[in-house]
């Protein structure tokens, strides 16, 4: 992944927030993905919400929905950037996160938010990590990443 910030457009963070509190209700993991156009390299401004069944600790994706997306991004030319998602107390990357991120390329981002997102809408707390190209995940710091415009 190139070294340039992402550019999260406006009411990006708000949306995620306010679509993973709505979902998750305080109770249940949920999930969004953030996306962007193939022609603006770091750019995200789609909050994609799939459909998805969840529990306190795990959260699992339908496929139809998996394959309808696909379909959707390819044909718009967009692709997903970061997978964005709630734990309910610390935030931090699980084996299982580990294991089935939604995209498996080297450079792809995974975006923890601690407490259900419930708390205030910003990157306290959050784990971000990078998948390496040998499919491992390092951390790193958000602010280092990410270009917030409100």
């Amino acid at each position: 992944m190139a070294s340039a910030k992402l550019s999260l457009g406006e009411g990006l963070l708000n949306e995620t927030f306010a679509e993973l509190r709505r979902c998750g209700a305080g109770c249940r993991e949920c999930v969004v993905y953030w996306s962007g156009p193939l022609a603006v390299s770091g750019g995200l401004d789609g909050c994609l919400h799939p459909r998805h069944s969840a529990t306190a600790r795990f959260y699992e994706v339908e496929q139809a929905w998996l394959d309808e997306t696909w379909r959707t991004l390819a044909r718009e030319r967009r692709e997903i950037r970061v997978q964005v998602h709630t734990h309910g107390a610390s935030a931090f990357h699980s084996a299982i996160d580990d294991r089935f991120p939604i995209v498996q390329t080297p450079g792809f981002l995974s975006l923890v938010l601690p407490d259900f997102a419930l708390g205030d809408i910003d990157f306290g707390g959050v784990y971000l990590a990078r998948m390496r190209s040998d499919g491992g995940w390092e951390e790193l710091e958000p602010a280092e990443v990410f270009e917030v415009t409100r």
